[in-house]
């Protein structure tokens, strides 16, 4: 049949297939289905982060001081010319865990043994009693000296040369300790035993400890109460008493410095090695001729 003088038949736009994924539009992209919107993360309020990050903070803070490390500060002149009173320091609790013990020339702190401290240093506030508890605030009720004797050592004072000696080895600690004129490094009992004493050996478990300031410092020879025998004080420090050894100077920032066991400590001998040197006819006291 003719088709003549009929229009053409055009294709009924809308009956038009539509363009399916993957196939290319006019401008050559591939069609993609649309993107669903996404939805915005909501964030907590401010006031609700700042609670949280504080909480976050104290717990670090308790369990740190409880664990690890502690603040204190030096309430005397005891530990001068090395820590001068108001000095900040770190005390290092990890030193002695498990069969770690004190060693001589480690500068320790300690709760007060008994009648060591007769009057509050200090009278914190409350809001520095709350700071104390989760270590934000250096505490009260202790004492920083340093270690002269360990279970079983023998201390006497002094040699030809004023020098302390432990178990028969003399002391060279003029780096770091203060006499303030006097003629002995250990020179805090009174009377006749200023510097002639001798004390030993320390009970097991005990610590025989001075302050570096040796004339201004209420320490183990100051209780040993030389003059006096019964005087009623213990001049040893429980093992147990100890909080930890002083590592870091921390405040002031000039003066700031990590704390290293001086190296004189290094050639005592033992309570033991003492015995048997006796038992061989070896001389023990390496300072008197």
């Amino acid at each position: 049949m003719s088709t003549e003088g009929r229009d053409p038949i055009e294709p009924d736009p809308e009956s038009r297939p539509s363009h399916v994924s993957g196939e290319a539009d006019d401008a050559g992209a591939a069609a993609q289905p649309p993107t669903p919107p996404t939805k915005k993360k909501k964030h907590r309020p401010l006031w609700q982060e700042a609670i949280l990050l504080l909480g976050i903070a104290l717990v670090l803070a308790i369990v740190i001081k409880a664990f690890f490390v502690q603040a204190f500060y030096i309430p005397s002149e005891s530990m001068e010319p090395g820590l001068v009173k108001n000095d900040r320091i770190l005390v290092e609790k990890p030193s002695y865990w498990g069969s770690g013990t004190p060693q001589r020339g480690d500068v320790i702190v300690f709760a007060d043994p008994g009648d060591w401290l007769p009057e509050a240093i200090d009278n914190p506030t409350q809001a520095q009693r709350l700071l104390e508890k989760v270590g934000l605030y250096p505490t009260g009720g202790h004492l920083v000296k340093r270690v002269i004797g360990v279970a079983g050592d023998t201390i006497k004072c002094c040699d030809s040369q004023g020098r302390l000696m432990v178990n028969g080895h003399p002391l060279d600690e003029k780096d770091y300790t203060q006499l303030d004129g006097a003629d002995c490094y250990g020179p805090m009992p009174t009377g006749k035993a200023h510097c002639d004493w001798e004390i030993g050996p320390v009970p097991a478990g005990k610590l025989f400890v001075l302050g570096d300031n040796r004339s201004h410092s209420a320490d183990s020879s100051f209780h040993a109460c030389f003059d006096s025998p019964n005087c009623g004080t213990d001049p040893y420090v429980p093992v147990d008493n100890v909080v930890g050894k002083v590592f870091v100077l921390l405040w002031p920032a000039d003066r700031f410095h990590v704390l290293r066991r001086p190296s004189t400590f290094a050639d005592v001998p033992d309570a033991d090695e003492i015995g048997s040197a006796k038992w061989f006819g070896v001389p023990t006291d390496p300072g008197t001729p």
